[in-house]
């Protein structure tokens, strides 16, 4: 019995000693999480026409199923106070975001904090908040916002849209800094105080070459956030797609946050599906070597894809209003200022750049 106690014991040691020497398995690397966006906004009200979508074989399907088929995985959807007609006030949006949250969809919302679109060029109050107090407009921030976040629950939260210029003029506006940063920190503030699922606080910048400045105003401020966003319209900017993301990374790294582009879109053709004035129609508006044609708009967003890919911290692209079809009627002159920059043809055929958004 002692004998084998002891060869049982040098067994053991031997096993401990050789220990280090058996081969290990190296963990897989983590898989980046891309955000492959869409913003469609104006699908409810374009749902309401009766206008049929096709995915690129030609077959009527929903607009929703198309683009989850083709690699969509998120979905942002623009948030107006109390916008005139209901569209894309926060009963629609909440409707909506319940369908493509059941669907599979993450969340990304931008509150515009006005009643209509708001831009570099327009930040115009919602008519509730016309007459109030800088404090009390602060106060309605905060509690609206913890209000949207808490019925929506998104995945990603944007505080005011495009806001480089500031919002909720003319109090917000960028050239008074103290009162830009007291009411955007009040919404972030709202946003954080939601008693709901964690989720992201993104600040969006209109365009590349104000960001650096933009974003250190909030550095210098202390600005609570996560994630950059930056629009990038190639016909505005005239820079390609790698030399895009280059500068969204350069910002990443100066400022220690993911970032993303929060909006993208680039037309398939020149040409006209309604009588309504197209944003983008000229020649001399196109990027050198990405012609407004189907392949055009596919190289450009694939080139864009691959780049953010490569990245570190590049955590997605969003296209801007793919659904905008000529839901009007071709004779409409308040239709779609945007259906060659579409997703879909004029015959509302899903076009090839989907492909980008593939898994």
């Amino acid at each position: 019995m002692k004998k084998l106690l002891c060869f049982g014991l040098l067994s053991l040691l031997l096993s401990i000693g050789c220990k280090e020497e058996i081969p290990t398995v190296p963990e897989s690397p983590a898989v980046k999480q891309i955000s492959r966006g869409a913003d469609i906004s104006f699908l409810p009200e374009i749902e309401e026409s009766g206008i049929q979508f096709y995915d690129q074989n030609g077959v009527a399907s929903s607009m929703v199923d198309i683009i989850k088929k083709y690699g969509v995985n998120t979905i942002r959807l623009r948030l107006w106070h109390t916008p005139e007609n209901g569209h894309s006030g926060l009963r629609e949006v909440s409707d909506f975001t319940k369908i493509l949250k059941a669907k599979g969809f993450k969340i990304f919302i931008t509150i515009h904090y006005s009643d209509t679109w708001a831009d570099p060029g327009n930040q115009t109050k919602p008519s509730a908040w016309e007459n109030l107090s800088l404090s009390v407009l602060g106060d309605s921030v905060y509690n609206y916002t913890k209000q949207v976040v808490e019925i929506l629950n998104p995945d990603i939260i944007e505080i005011g849209n495009e806001i480089s210029n500031g919002f909720l003029w003319p109090e917000g506006k960028i050239s008074n800094e103290s009162n830009f940063i007291m009411l955007l920190k009040k919404g972030i503030a709202g946003a954080r105080a939601a008693t709901i699922d964690k989720r992201k606080i993104l600040i969006h910048s209109a365009k590349l070459d104000v960001s650096n400045w933009f974003y250190s105003i909030l550095q210098t401020n202390n600005v609570d956030y996560d994630i950059i966003g930056v629009s990038y319209y190639p016909f505005w900017t005239k820079i390609k797609p790698q030399q895009a993301v280059d500068e969204l990374m350069a910002l990443s790294n100066t400022f220690g946050k993911d970032a993303m582009f929060a909006e993208i879109s680039y037309p398939f053709t020149l040409n006209w599906n309604d009588f309504t004035n197209n944003v983008i129609g000229l020649e001399e508006q196109l990027l050198t070597g990405y012609p407004a044609t189907p392949a055009g708009q596919k190289l450009i967003l694939t080139e864009l894809r691959q780049a953010i890919d490569k990245t570190n911290k590049g955590i997605g692209f969003c296209y801007w209003a793919p659904e905008w079809v000529a839901f009007k009627g071709n004779q409409s002159t308040s239709g779609s200022s945007w259906e060659n920059l579409a997703l879909f043809d004029f015959d509302n055929k899903a076009l090839p750049a989907w492909d980008a958004f593939k898994e």
